[in-house]
Formats: structure tokens, C-alpha cells, sequence
């Protein structure tokens, strides 16, 4: 996705001469200005440059006269989704990559994503629902559908999924669902193909999508309509496919603190004490990968949630993975969550 940096660097004492040098040779119209240890401290794009010269720069001055000392930035462990977002607000082309010590290891440039490679992978987005617990925001609306700044959760789920590369999305409906059908349609708007579940009654994450077999022959995704991530969902694809698994489930760490001592005794005696430990637990982030063959093992109208398939699967000696996500990640179910995706859309909360 991105480009290593060799042919990109320039010191910050080359000259003005040597920057436009590198950045014709590179063909990027671009430059990293780095120190000894390749940690960066700028970049130059031609536009820098030009207005350099309008400013009465001239071929001998120095790069760091001339170059972006604040450029935007993100981490080399962060999703490609979130990389291009990042590209997308400030409206730049080209994004260094640092690592955890701000030394640089490659740069994304737009045009990684302009075309991404398509998929033919289908996603299943879960949108039936009722939404108890936000009621009542979710007496006319279903949940996917409440805004966050201007847009519905629903539709940045669908921006991110067509940003991946994905077209073949299956929205499973019940509560209030013309109102999703309204707002998406075809998909086409989006620049995605969607077609629609019904469920006439609640049948959990797995029996809703009983019906797909025979129509999906290849591993798919299954995902939450209330979650707001990062994650990048080829990732998932592919360590679903390297660890030849049946099912993989998306997992995010849960820290819980015990607000007490802790105690442990054996024999009556304390044996331990341990004040206000962290107890650590990975939990489902509502996203999975299978195989087409799982949906085989289902009834079409009999309720199943996911927890009892992926429980089969495992009964039946097949392997379920676990796919750790560290990209930002929010389910949307509660008020205190809603309102937390609404600042951190607006900026009042750092992302």
C-alpha cells in the first residue's frame, strides 16, 4: 500500500537545488526531510516549493526553510482505512508513516487508493434490531440510522466498507426497515451492490443468515451495523484464510478493575493480596469471518446467535480463530456511547 522512503530523503541542510532534484527523480513530488536516525522532521511538496520562491526562497536555501515542520502523520500499525481518512480530511496526497519512536518507515500516497482492488468478498451487516437501549432515539429510527455528525452510523459503515474495496453488501432488516431501504437503496449511491435480509421475527446474528446458503461460495464477513471502526477488513480476510479456519471472530481486549482488595486464601490462611487488580478479558467485537459452509449447518427460521454457531463449529473439530483488533472500535448501544461517537466525529475528543 505505501512506499518505502529510499530515494524520498533529503537532511534538512540540502539545499533548495537538491530537494527539487530528489522530488524529480522520485516522480511523487514529494520529500521527507529526516535527521541522522531517520526520524522525521518535515516534509516538502512542490507546492511548498512554489511557494517558497514566491516568498523570495532561492536554490541555495536550506530545506528546513522550506519544508512542512507539522505535517500530518499516522502510525505504520494503523488501518489503510484509517490512513485514508487521514489523507482524505486534510486533502494531501501523500502520508509518512512513523513508527511508535516518529522514525519513518514508508509513505502512503493517494493514489494507493484511488483504484483500491475490489473483492468479491459479500459482508452481512446486522440492521434489525430495535435499539432498546437508546430509546427513545430509536422510536422512528432504528439504530444504524442515528446520525453521527452528519452522517448515519449505517452510511459511514458503508464508506469505510466501499473505501476497502468491497461491493457486495447484504443488509439483514427487520425493525423499522424501510427506513434503512430508503436511505440506501440499491447501494449504488454508495458505490456498493446491496441486496436485503428479511427476518420477520428476531432470529439472532447466525439465524438470520440462514437463508444465504447456497447463495454465498465463498468466505464472508458478518458484522454489527452499530459499530464505528478502523479496522481493516481485508486484514481480517486474510488471517481468516492463513490460519485455515471455519469461523474467526473479531476480538477486542476488556480491562475491568476489581474496585477492592483481593484476597486469596487457602487452608484458611491469605496466601495473597492484591490491591484493586486489572482483570483482562478478550471480548466479541461484533465482527466475524466464515466460511460458506457454515451456512449449511443452519435452519432457515430457527433462532441461533453467534456465540451457539461458532460453539457447533469448534464441537465439530473445526478451527475458530481469534482476531485481535487494536484500530479504534465503538458499539454504539448505549447513550453514553452515542454521545462519545458524536464529540469524537466533532472533534471535542481525541480518536
Amino acid at each position: 500500500m505505501a512506499t518505502g522512503i529510499d530515494g524520498l530523503r533529503v537532511s534538512p541542510t540540502d539545499s533548495l537545488k537538491h530537494v527539487i532534484a530528489v522530488i524529480d527523480n522520485n516522480r511523487r513530488q514529494f520529500a521527507v526531510v529526516v535527521d541522522e536516525n531517520d526520524r522525521l522532521m518535515g516534509v516538502v511538496a512542490d507546492g511548498d516549493i512554489r511557494r517558497a520562491i514566491l516568498r523570495g526562497a532561492t536554490l541555495d536555501s536550506p530545506a528546513s526553510s522550506v519544508m512542512n515542520s507539522t505535517p500530518k502523520t499516522a502510525l505504520t500499525t494503523d488501518s489503510s482505512v484509517r490512513i485514508f481518512e487521514r489523507m482524505a480530511e486534510g486533502d494531501i496526497r501523500h502520508l509518512p508513516l512513523l513508527d511508535r519512536d516518529g522514525v519513518i518507515m514508508s509513505v502512503a500516497t493517494m493514489d494507493d487508493f484511488v483504484h483500491p482492488e475490489r473483492t468479491t468478498t459479500p459482508i452481512i451487516l446486522m440492521a434489525g434490531g430495535k435499539g432498546q437501549r437508546l430509546y427513545p432515539l430509536t422510536k422512528d429510527l432504528p439504530k444504524p440510522m442515528l446520525p453521527v455528525g452528519e452522517t448515519p452510523i449505517l452510511g459511514i459503515i458503508l464508506e469505510r466498507i466501499r473505501a476497502q474495496g468491497f461491493r457486495d453488501v447484504r443488509i439483514s432488516v427487520n425493525y423499522l426497515a424501510d427506513v434503512i431501504k430508503d436511505y440506501v437503496g440499491d447501494g449504488s449511491a454508495f458505490g456498493l451492490d446491496v441486496t436485503y435480509i428479511y427476518e420477520d421475527a428476531p432470529l439472532g446474528t447466525a439465524g438470520a443468515i440462514a437463508t444465504q446458503a447456497g447463495l454465498i461460495t465463498e468466505p464472508f464477513i458478518v458484522m454489527n451495523s452499530d459499530l464505528l471502526t478502523h479496522v481493516d477488513l481485508r486484514d481480517l480476510m486474510s488471517f481468516h484464510q492463513q490460519n485455515a479456519a471455519e469461523a474467526t471472530v473479531g476480538v477486542r481486549e476488556y480491562v475491568v478493575e476489581i474496585p477492592f482488595g483481593v484476597v486469596s486464601v487457602r487452608d484458611s490462611l491469605v496466601t495473597e493480596l492484591t490491591e484493586k487488580p486489572l482483570h483482562r478479558s478478550l471480548v466479541s467485537a461484533g465482527i466475524y469471518a466464515l466460511n460458506a459452509e457454515v451456512l449449511g449447518t443452519l435452519t432457515v427460521g430457527e433462532y441461533c446467535d453467534m456465540p451457539t454457531l461458532l460453539t457447533d463449529v469448534m464441537t465439530a473439530g473445526k478451527n475458530v480463530a481469534a482476531f485481535p483488533i487494536f484500530e479504534s472500535w465503538l458499539d454504539v448501544g448505549r447513550p453514553e456511547d452515542l454521545s462519545r461517537a458524536r464529540n469524537e466525529a466533532t472533534g471535542s475528543v481525541e480518536r
